[in-house]
């Protein structure tokens, strides 16, 4: 089975739910204590053992790539104030991938971009991992469905179970059990299905690996839900395809702590939780937090 080497992450969002913060900054850069959250999604990968990224982006996007790239000029003023410290952050930043990055020129979906990466993975497997997912590094699932991919063949989706009245924000997946814990084989998937209508509360979150024949169904694929590209449908043809040709999906049920950082809610928990982590900031923030929650008074 090939190995797979490369990550795909789609960051061509407008980050409009953070305005007026991302009218000139991309919301992927927007902090998460004291990195971008972009940073832990590249570094996700790089634990996977992915060295090659290759982010689709979009206008005004530039500020990603310049994080991960070289600064020379503030790497000598630190160098001169001898603060080594500072110094290897930056550095470590450097040396987590080689940074790959083309411009997705319209909105079209997911699939959309998935399938702009074609010419960078070739006929690999590959990962895709959505920016705005921010998975807890103490909870990996990516090095999971990986091995699932190595077993298994085909493409290997994460899933997360949800309340079923939340399933309709969702891609959901009807599934058939298996002999491994939390794997699962998908039988069908649904974008986004009417909570009365959906096949499970198993949702697809934003985490794949897919094999290469991904590609030619995309070319294939007309524009679904939102006149977008979806990739959820994409897969859907994939679950029935022969194995010999690349079909087969499975699905990792993920368990740990995720969090979406393009949502004002779910980023603010991302902020506080990596915040309470942290072995510096962690114990005086969580003893500050705690004070401040004991001295709320009923309907503050």
């Amino acid at each position: 089975m090939d190995q797979v080497r490369k990550a795909v992450i789609p960051v061509a969002g407008l980050g409009t739910r953070f305005l007026p913060a991302t009218k000139s900054v991309p919301k992927e850069m927007l902090p998460v204590v004291d990195r971008p959250a972009i940073d832990y999604v590249v570094r996700e990968a790089a634990a996977a053992g992915l060295r090659d990224v290759l982010f689709i982006a979009g206008r005004g996007k530039t500020a990603i790539e310049d994080y991960f790239d070289r600064n020379a000029e503030l790497e000598q003023v630190l160098r001169d104030k001898g603060d080594e410290e500072r110094l290897s952050l930056i550095d470590d930043v450097t040396q987590l991938a080689q940074i790959h990055s083309i411009r997705q020129g319209a909105a079209l979906g997911l699939g959309h971009a998935v399938g702009m990466a074609e010419d960078h993975v070739g006929n690999e497997p590959f990962a895709v991992l959505l920016g705005d997912d921010l998975i807890d590094r103490h909870d990996p699932v990516l090095q999971k469905m990986i091995e699932i991919r190595a077993k298994f063949g085909g493409s290997v989706i994460g899933l997360m179970e949800v309340p079923p009245e939340t399933i309709s924000l969702y891609g959901a997946a009807a599934i058939r059990t298996t002999d491994e814990n939390d794997v699962v084989e998908i039988t069908d998937l649904i974008e986004k299905p009417p909570a009365d209508e959906a096949p499970s509360n198993l949702a697809i979150i934003g985490r794949y690996v897919l094999d290469p024949a991904i590609f030619s169904v995309l070319h294939d694929t007309t524009p679904g839900r939102g006149g977008e590209i979806q990739l959820t449908d994409a897969l859907r043809t994939l679950v029935s395809a022969p194995k010999t040709s690349g079909g087969g999906v499975h699905g990792v049920v993920f368990r740990g702590n995720r969090y979406d950082t393009g949502d004002k809610q779910s980023y603010l928990r991302a902020t506080v939780a990596l915040a309470m982590q942290d072995p510096e900031l962690g114990p005086d923030f969580s003893s500050w937090l705690s004070s401040m929650m004991s001295e709320r008074r009923p309907g503050d």
